[in-house]
């Protein structure tokens, strides 16, 4: 796949739909918090979640180390599977005490690889989890991807519909500049994208990548 198509599908992206603000949050703790939340259930459902551990004062690690299980799953039962998500809540908070005096940056400070290699070994976190939290919270450059930029980018014709995480991301790792900012917009663009358009029943008509790729596909330019 060619660099400026890439590059190019970004642009008319952004051109459509211009810059998405993500990740909502007011810091980079509740960015990790939202990262855990969201696996699996829509943003607003998170918001709710993460509103509720707001108003009780419990978005520190050192609260939601402690706090009674009853009482989290109450205020995250929004965001579906709440106990096993508590339970991965916990578990990171836990583990940025014990190592990391429950500073955040001490854990961020690390090389990005060997950040995502100790993540990816607590319980729970999965590899859009982990990257999601790198590339939001410790705004290092990896590219986040999801069943959105899978789905998308196999109706263009560009990558198989079979292929894994990992081989999907280095297509976006190896063929972009490695910066967070574009990282990060072009994600969130996907998302924008996959959720608004680009459906399980797709709105091809109203697709801002309709014509280009069109154009490209037929130039074989792959």
């Amino acid at each position: 796949m060619e660099k400026h198509f890439l590059l190019t599908v970004f642009e008319n992206l952004y051109a459509a739909f211009g810059p998405q603000n993500w990740w909502p949050s007011e810091s980079d703790f509740e960015t990790v918090i939202g990262a855990i939340l969201t696996q699996s259930v829509s943003w607003s459902n998170v918001e709710k979640a993460i509103d509720n551990l707001k108003k009780e004062n419990l978005l520190s690690p050192q609260s939601l180390s402690k706090i009674d299980n009853e009482r989290l799953h109450a205020l995250i039962r929004s965001t579906r599977f709440y106990k096993q998500k508590g339970e991965r809540l916990k578990n990171f908070c836990r583990y940025l005490l014990e190592n990391y005096e429950g500073n955040l940056y001490k854990l961020f400070d690390k090389d990005i690889f060997e950040l995502r290699r100790e993540l990816l070994s607590l319980k729970g976190l999965g590899k859009e989890t982990v990257d999601s939290i790198i590339l939001y919270a410790a705004k290092k450059p990896i590219f986040v991807v999801d069943t959105y930029t899978k789905r998308i980018f196999s109706r263009l014709g560009v990558v198989d519909e079979n292929l894994d995480y990992q081989a999907l991301q280095e297509i976006f790792m190896q063929n972009l500049p490695h910066d967070t900012s574009l990282f990060n917009e072009y994600h969130a663009l996907i998302v924008k994208l996959g959720k608004d358009v680009c459906k399980t029943k797709p709105k091809c008509e109203f697709c801002p990548l309709n014509n280009f790729c069109k154009y490209y596909i037929s130039k074989n330019k792959f």
